[in-house]
Parts: C-alpha cells; sequence; structure tokens
C-alpha cells in the first residue's frame, strides 16, 4: 500500500480489511477490491477501480515474495499497489458521498469499528470481547450491498440518512451538529431557487406563450448559424445577388488567382486525364475542368473560381497550421492571408498560439465553398461530389445546405448521374425558403 498524505512511522501497529465484490461472475466487478485501514487519527480507503485508481497496475505487474525461514523457500504471490486516501468526515470516498462521519452512528459499546461507510450507510464493527463470526454467519448479517469482507470476523450494522443524522443531533461532535445544520440550509436553500427559479419560468411563458418563446430559441440559433455563412442578401431579385460573388472573393483577391489560375484555365483533356489518375485536384475540379468555356474571359474566370475552390477544400483538411505558407508558394500571399484570418481560429498550445482548423471553422469553409460551386455551376450544384472532397457525413452537409436555404433535391437528368439516385443536388432559386435551425440536436448514443 502507498499512503497518499505521508509515510507510516508504524507499519506494524496497523490492521487492514480487504473487501472483494459479490459478483464473480462478471468480467470486471470480480476483480474489484477495497482496502480499508484505521490509525488513531484517520480512517484511510484504497480501491483498484474507478476514475482515481493508479495506472501503474495496468502497465506492469507487481509480486509479493514470502519467505520461509525454516526451509529457506520464498513463494511469489501476484500483488496490486494500493493508494490508500484519508478518508475524512463529510468527504467523499470513491465517488460515493459519506453518509455517516466517523463518531456518529450509535453501536454497541463491547463492539470496535473496523471500518467506515463502505456503501449504502454501512459500518463495519467487530466485537471487542466475544468470539469472531464464521465467513457463514457474516455472509447472512451482511445487508445486500454487494461487497464481501474477504476474512471472517467483521458484520455490517446499516444505518439510513435520517437515523444518522438524528444520532449525529444527540450524540454528535460540535463540529458534526455544524456540517448537519450547514447541509440541511443548503437543501433549504436549494428547495427555495428551484422554486423562485420555476415560479419565474412559469410568469415568463405565461407572458409570453410557448409559441413566442419557441420562435425565439429558434431565431437565436438562425442567428448563431449565420455567423459561419457568406452575407445573405434576402431581399435579393437575382439567384447571383444571395450570396454576392463579391463577398466570397473581393476585386483584389480576384485579380490575385489571375496566375496560379493560368495553369487550369489551359489544361487540355489529356492533361485533365491524367490529373483524375493522380488526383492531383479534387473530384470537383477535375469534373468542371471538362466543361470549361472556349471563350478566353468566362475560361479564365471559371479557372480562377475552380482554383480558389480547390485551395479551399485542400484547407479544410488541415488540423493544426504550423507554417506561414500552408497551400505553398503558389499560393498569393493576398490568398493566404484570408484563408489564415477568415477560416481559422487560435488556440494556445505548448506555449505558442496556433491556428486550428476546428469543426466550427469547417462548416465555414463548407459554406462558402457551397456558395461557390453555385456561382461556377449556374446556381445548381452536386452535394454528394462536395461531400465526398470535403471528407463530410451526408447529414452534415445537406444541414449546411439547408441553412443557406438551397433546396435540396436527387439528382435526376444531370450529365453523368442517370443512373446514380443516392447524390443529391443543391439548387438555389427564388422566393427563399424560410430558414430553420439545423437538425443538429439529434440525440447521440449513449457511450458505456
Amino acid at each position: 500500500v502507498r499512503f497518499a498524505n505521508g509515510r507510516l512511522q508504524r507499519p506494524e501497529s496497523l490492521r487492514f480489511t480487504a473487501y472483494r465484490h459479490r459478483d464473480t461472475a462478471h468480467p470486471r466487478k470480480r476483480h474489484r477490491r477495497i482496502l480499508v485501514s484505521e490509525t488513531e487519527r484517520l480512517c484511510y480507503v484504497g480501491h483498484n477501480f474507478g476514475s482515481e485508481v493508479m495506472k501503474c497496475n495496468s502497465l506492469c505487474r507487481y509480486f509479493v515474495g514470502v519467505l520461509d525461514k525454516n526451509s529457506g523457500q520464498m513463494e511469489v504471490y501476484n500483488a496490486e499497489i494500493f493508494n490508500m486516501q484519508p478518508l475524512l468526515s463529510g468527504g467523499r470516498c470513491w465517488g460515493s458521498q459519506l453518509l455517516c462521519p466517523s463518531d456518529s452512528c450509535l453501536a454497541p459499546s463491547a463492539w470496535r469499528r473496523r471500518g467506515r461507510c463502505l456503501s449504502g450507510g454501512c459500518e463495519v464493527w467487530c466485537p471487542a470481547g466475544a468470539a469472531s463470526p464464521s465467513a457463514q454467519e457474516a455472509a447472512q448479517l451482511l445487508p445486500d450491498s454487494g461487497w464481501d469482507l474477504c476474512s471472517p470476523g467483521c458484520l455490517n450494522v446499516c444505518f439510513s440518512p435520517v437515523q444518522l443524522d438524528l444520532c449525529i443531533e444527540a450524540f454528535g461532535t460540535s463540529k458534526q451538529k455544524r456540517a448537519l445544520s450547514s447541509r440541511r440550509m443548503n437543501a433549504v436553500g436549494n428547495d427555495l431557487v428551484s422554486t423562485a427559479v420555476t415560479k419565474a419560468a412559469a410568469n415568463v411563458i405565461g407572458a409570453k406563450g410557448v409559441t413566442a418563446l419557441m420562435q425565439d430559441m429558434a431565431q437565436d440559433d438562425v442567428q448563431n448559424i449565420s455567423a459561419f455563412l457568406p452575407p445573405c442578401h434576402e431581399d435579393a431579385d437575382r439567384p447571383e445577388h444571395v450570396y454576392k460573388f463579391e463577398d466570397i472573393l473581393s476585386p483584389a483577391e480576384y485579380e490575385a488567382l489571375r496566375v496560379p489560375a493560368a495553369a487550369l484555365a489551359g489544361v487540355t483533356t489529356k492533361e485533365t486525364a491524367k490529373g483524375a489518375e493522380e488526383s492531383s485536384h479534387c473530384s470537383f475540379v477535375l469534373e468542371e475542368l471538362k466543361f470549361l468555356p472556349t471563350d478566353e474571359r468566362n475560361r479564365d474566370h471559371k479557372a480562377r473560381c475552380l482554383w480558389f475552390l480547390d485551395t479551399l477544400i485542400r484547407f479544410s483538411h488541415l488540423k493544426v497550421i504550423k507554417k506561414k505558407n500552408p497551400m505553398g508558394p503558389e499560393c498569393p500571399h493576398i490568398i493566404s492571408r484570408k484563408l489564415m484570418k477568415n477560416f481559422t481560429s487560435l488556440t494556445y498550445n505548448n506555449g505558442s498560439i496556433q491556428n486550428l482548423i476546428s469543426a466550427s471553422m469547417k462548416a465555414k469553409i463548407t459554406a462558402y465553398v457551397i456558395a461557390l460551386a453555385l456561382h461556377i455551376n449556374n446556381f445548381q450544384t452536386d452535394l454528394t461530389v462536395l461531400q465526398n472532397d470535403l471528407k463530410l457525413s451526408e447529414s452534415r452537409i445537406l444541414d449546411i445546405a439547408k441553412a443557406l436555404r438551397l433546396r435540396v433535391s436527387k439528382a435526376k437528368g444531370m450529365p453523368g448521374l442517370e443512373n446514380d439516385q443516392s447524390h443529391k443536388l443543391g439548387t438555389l432559386s427564388l422566393p427563399l425558403p424560410a430558414q430553420k435551425a439545423p437538425e443538429g440536436q439529434r440525440k447521440r448514443k449513449k457511450m458505456n
């Protein structure tokens, strides 16, 4: 054993009581042990399960050797290290609230204490002068607490919390009585707060009504969503004015894309096929390169949009930005600055500030990618292709698409998708549908 608050000066003066779990068939519970020891001042409890258990027992094995002085032979046994924690009055013991302090329980004067409240308000007592009960008698006397003594000779005497409070009132010390009074006052205070909150909630519901409150909550959710979306102009008379191109790429940023996008503008069919084999660009870009306009101005415009969209998608795959130019030297400085400023969040780690692409930032990148894809594809785009490029779940990208006020439908009649009904199309059309909070409040699976 190891004591958390010091070292023993006289180890031989201590006596220990070990407990094992009754459920010997359970693969985990059958190995659970509780070790109890009491000194003149404190009681100590250690256990080999729970959140505070020592990790050294699972990382290596320990053995204890017992030397027989007569034969000179040593027998080796498996061992575990127990971290003995002091058990203070009013504290917590291995995750359970202690139900009685050290001297608050009634017990026969001819019995001496061997432990504290281990579970369910029970204390372990041993007769001081009488013969110790046998293992069968002790098992009959132990309540159904789930624990057995590893060695016979002790039995449990159980008290309810109400009885323990009465014991403290009658026989407790001044400190225990003050603690009981404080606990009761806190209970009364909690009841008053709960009653006041319930009354205030009832007044608000009565004044505004449930429907108005639900609308306020929905509006708050919508405002939270809008923080990660491109600026939306709901009063627009044309689809291209709902999410303006200037809000996605400023004129200066658009001009900076002329040089890096020149390679895409001049790509040939053979180079496109080679790029598909090497996965040099995302699937959406590779598919759109097959349909570049022949007109030089429109071809250059689409190439610039595709280059920036491909950069956004590749940027979303990063986690922590460690380089000054994460997208490489060919990326213009103004674009790198835009990515770092608008699509990363600052975090403090290991004494330095880092740029992190969090889940919310990835949602923001996805929203801008969809908005740009709408401008590229005449305000109708294949969400499934973008979902695969961005490495998102279908429900996630559909939530973002609906937040962008798109109408989602199955892919029918699109080139190359006639026989694939699993693809989802997002269409931006007027009038815009009412904005709803995403169904992100789905119940999560309970982890055991």
